[in-house]
């Protein structure tokens, strides 16, 4: 079985995959988001941008399957179904990009993104406009796009949903039940068009465990020793840091 998980990482480091991971568990378990977008930029540059998707999006999978049972009663449906099926149908637009489009320059579009998502959750901006039922479906749209892309759909319906004034549980469940709705499907379109790999997916068999594990650890760490807001600022610091060090690579190993 070593031999078989050796050759999955063979020339990209597998203890900086394990690291990567064990953080974004950490991260899960302290703050509550953010596992995705930090694995997805340094996947790309270890695995290559679709094999990267895949992996990401497997894990987060599981997750998710975790969790759903124990919050969709909470989900706001008429919200979800809309912008569930226009993620759906804008992810084969994102795989083409996918397909397409060279790994550095995914790279530094998720790293981009990711920093800017940052700095609109550190400035306290809200989307302030009606949530319509065009409005919805433009937001899953771009988030389908951008998740079948670069793995990171959460921005656009993060900061959509949050927007409103929801309880904290229900903007759990929309969040959870989101990515339940929508990640599957986007591993079978990937899988099928011969994208990426079987390999991907097998990495993200092997990865998990450590994902859970760093999740464990987090929730027990941080528990009771901070405020909620102390969890979510060192979340993004990290995240900050992330999608920096992904807009500046090149300069970085110039």
């Amino acid at each position: 079985m070593i031999p078989q998980i050796a050759s999955l990482f063979a020339g990209v480091g597998f203890a900086t995959a394990i690291g990567v991971t064990l953080v974004a568990g950490l991260m899960r378990g302290f703050a509550g988001f953010g596992s995705a977008m930090l694995m997805a930029p340094i996947f790309a540059i270890l695995f290559g941008s679709a094999d990267m998707v895949v992996t990401v999006v497997a894990i987060e999978l599981v997750v998710s399957l975790q969790l759903f049972p124990q919050v969709r009663r909470h989900a706001d449906w008429h919200v979800l179904t809309p912008m569930s099926i226009a993620a759906c149908a804008a992810m084969p637009l994102g795989v083409w990009l996918l397909a397409s489009v060279d790994k550095n320059t995914i790279v530094t579009a998720v790293s981009a993104v990711i920093v800017a998502f940052v700095v609109l959750m550190w400035s306290g901006w809200k989307y302030t406009g009606r949530r319509s039922t065009a409005a919805t479906v433009a937001v899953g749209a771009l988030s389908g796009a951008m998740m079948a892309t670069t793995s990171v759909g959460g921005p656009p319906v993060l900061l959509y949903l949050l927007s409103g004034n929801d309880p904290p549980h229900v903007n759990r469940a929309n969040i959870v039940t989101y990515y339940f709705l929508t990640q599957f499907l986007l591993i079978v379109i990937v899988l099928a068009t011969g994208v990426a790999g079987w390999e991907a997916l097998a990495r993200a068999v092997v990865l998990f465990p450590v994902m859970v594990l760093g999740a464990w650890i987090g929730g027990r760490m941080f528990h009771g020793l901070a405020s909620e807001r102390l969890y979510r600022n060192v979340a993004l610091a990290i995240l900050f840091a992330t999608g920096l060090f992904g807009l500046t690579r090149h300069w970085l190993f110039g």
